[in-house]
C-alpha cells in the first residue's frame, strides 16, 4: 500500500489488504501497526472490514440495488402504452395492477420512466396548466419611474350599468398622475388617456404595471406602450396584492366620506372624481409617504417639511427633555418604494420597519 496516500486504491487491492491484516492480528499483530505500515487509517481499514469498499467519489459508477433493470423499464413503457392503459394515468394503473397482485413499480417511478422516455403530454382538449411567475421586483427611488394602473366599477341608478374610472398612479409619491371617466372599459379609452399624459411628461423608462384585464393587454395597448418607451408588468391571476397601490387607492375612494352610492351621470361621476382626485392630490396626508401630500412629495417639498418638523422636536425636547423617549420620533420619508418586492427585500423591509 506504499504510496497510495492520497490517490484511490483499487477495490481488489482493498480485499486483499483486508485478508492481509487478518492474518497478521491471527499471527499475534496489533491492528494499529498493521494500519501504520498499510498507511491507512484504523477507521479505513474498519469500513473495508463491513465490506464498504465501493468507489463513493461522486460521479463514479455505483451499483443502486433499489434501481430497476431494462427489461422493468421497457415492461412499465409497454404497460402505460397497452390498449388497456393508454387512458389510465399511473396511479389508477398501480392500483388496477396491484388488485390482481402485480406490483411494477411506485406511481412516481411510472411518472419517471415514463418522462425520460417523453411520453408525459397534456392529452386533454382543454389548455394544459401553466404556472404563474411571480411579476418582477420594482424599485422607484424616485417620482415617474414605477406607476400602476387599473380600471374601477362606478355605480349608477340603474341596476347593472356603471361608469368606469381609469387612474394611474405613482408608487413613490402616491400621486394621480392620470385619470379617466367612461361608460365603456376598453384599451381605446386607455391609450387616449396615456396619449394626454405624454403632452406634459416623458414616458420613456417609466414602468407600467397593471392586472391582466383586457384593457391592459390588448395588442394595440402594448403596442402603444412600448412606442412610448413605458415597459409594462402584470399581476398574477387572481392575485390583488400584486397591485396593491392602485387597490389601496380604490379604497380610499369608496370608504371616503361623501362617496355617492350612486352616480346619475357620466358628467356626475366626472366631476366627483376630479373634485376627489385635486383633494387627495394635494390636501390628503397620506400615512405612508410621512403625512405629506402626494402632489407635495412629487414635487420634491416633503423633506423641507420632514426638516421643519425636526427642527420643532429638537426644540421642544431642548425645553423639555423629560418629556420624551431616548428615541424621539424622526420624520422622514422612505429612500425607496418597492412593488412586489422578492422574498430577501421583504425580510429587509420587514426588519427595518421592527
Amino acid at each position: 500500500m506504499g504510496g497510495q496516500r492520497g490517490r484511490l486504491i483499487p477495490q481488489e487491492s482493498r480485499l486483499c489488504a483486508v485478508e492481509i491484516v487478518r492474518e497478521a492480528v491471527y499471527s499475534g499483530a496489533r491492528k494499529h501497526r498493521c494500519c501504520e505500515v498499510l498507511e491507512i487509517s484504523l477507521r479505513t481499514l474498519q469500513r473495508w472490514e463491513r465490506g464498504d469498499v465501493a468507489d463513493k467519489r461522486k460521479g463514479s459508477l455505483k451499483t443502486v440495488p433499489r434501481k430497476l433493470s431494462e427489461d422493468e423499464r421497457k415492461q412499465i413503457v409497454s404497460t402505460a402504452c397497452s390498449t388497456e392503459f393508454k387512458d389510465c394515468n399511473p396511479y389508477e394503473m398501480v392500483a388496477i395492477m396491484a388488485e390482481r397482485g402485480l406490483y411494477l413499480a411506485s406511481e412516481s417511478t411510472f411518472y419517471r420512466v415514463l418522462r425520460e422516455n417523453d411520453m408525459i403530454v397534456h392529452r386533454a382538449d382543454s389548455r394544459p396548466a401553466s404556472s404563474s411567475n411571480r411579476p418582477p421586483e420594482r424599485v422607484a427611488t424616485g417620482p415617474n419611474q414605477v406607476w400602476c394602473w387599473d380600471i374601477t366599477y362606478l355605480r349608477t341608478d340603474v341596476s347593472g350599468i356603471f361608469y368606469y374610472a381609469y387612474v394611474i398612479i405613482d408608487i413613490y409619491s402616491r400621486k394621480i398622475v392620470g385619470w379617466e371617466i367612461s361608460n365603456v372599459e376598453t384599451s381605446d379609452i386607455a391609450i387616449k388617456l396615456f396619449a394626454r399624459i405624454r403632452q406634459s411628461r416623458n414616458l420613456s423608462g417609466v414602468y407600467l404595471h397593471s392586472d391582466n384585464g383586457s384593457p391592459m393587454k390588448g395588442a394595440t395597448m402594448l403596442v402603444f406602450l412600448y412606442s412610448l418607451g413605458i415597459v409594462p408588468s402584470f399581476s398574477r391571476p387572481r392575485v390583488s396584492d400584486d397591485n396593491p397601490y392602485i387597490e389601496s387607492f380604490f379604497k380610499t375612494v369608496k370608504y371616503t366620506p361623501g362617496y355617492p352610492k350612486c352616480f346619475t351621470s357620466e358628467t356626475h361621476a366626472r366631476e366627483w372624481f376630479s373634485d376627489f382626485v385635486n383633494w387627495y392630490n394635494t390636501e390628503h396626508r397620506h400615512s405612508q409617504i410621512g403625512y405629506v401630500t402626494p402632489e407635495q412629495r412629487h414635487n420634491g417639498d416633503a423633506e423641507g417639511i420632514y426638516n421643519k418638523r425636526n427642527q420643532a422636536y429638537a426644540e421642544a425636547i431642548e425645553k423639555h427633555p423629560e418629556r420624551f423617549s431616548s428615541k424621539p420620533k424622526i420624520w422622514k420619508g422612505k429612500d425607496a418604494v418597492y412593488l412586489n418586492p422578492l422574498p430577501d427585500t421583504r425580510k429587509i423591509l420587514e426588519e427595518r420597519a421592527s
